[in-house]
């Protein structure tokens, strides 16, 4: 029974211990399958504790008029889960949230609102600078002219 006692406040100390607040910038350029392969580019801003995190984030994919591929741009919101250490210099997340999105092709655009869900991982490459690979999967709610997207990208992400 003390034992259990000890061992229960010993936990209790290490998880109410309270950690430095970790913030970062990514700055990314990606690619969409959705419908047609298509670049885009953001800028994401986070800060996290030893395995919650939070970041706001801006996207706009290219619209292409010639092929009638609609741009979009969102906004959005996200918690992140991720690893509370590095593993030969990998931190892995996964992250869900929401915001607002502006799907446009030549005059026509919907803006609504939407969800993602993904992960990735951020790569240390030297000091606070780091390599983040994520992936993406949106959905979109009103009437937009497709519904689900994918995003892939690549980033440079300073910690600080």
């Amino acid at each position: 029974m003390r034992r259990t006692f000890v061992l229960l406040c010993a936990a209790f100390f290490l998880l109410s211990v309270p950690r430095q607040a970790a913030a970062d910038l990514t700055a990314f350029f990606g690619i969409t399958p959705t419908p047609d392969s298509r670049t885009l580019r953001g800028f994401g801003v986070g800060f996290g504790l030893l395995v919650v995190g939070f970041e706001f984030e801006y996207a706009d994919i290219v619209e292409d008029t010639l092929e009638s591929l609609p741009g979009l741009q969102t906004a959005s919101g996200n918690v992140l889960l991720q690893t509370p250490i590095e593993v030969s210099g990998i931190s892995l997340y996964g992250t869900a949230g929401g915001g607002v999105y502006r799907e446009r092709l030549a005059a026509q655009q919907e803006t609504s609102v939407g969800t993602n869900l993904g992960g990735g991982a951020k790569i240390r490459v030297a000091g606070p600078l780091r390599l983040r690979l994520d992936y993406r999967l949106f959905r979109l709610q009103g009437e937009p002219r497709h519904r689900t997207y994918q995003r892939f990208y690549a980033g440079a992400n300073l910690s600080f």
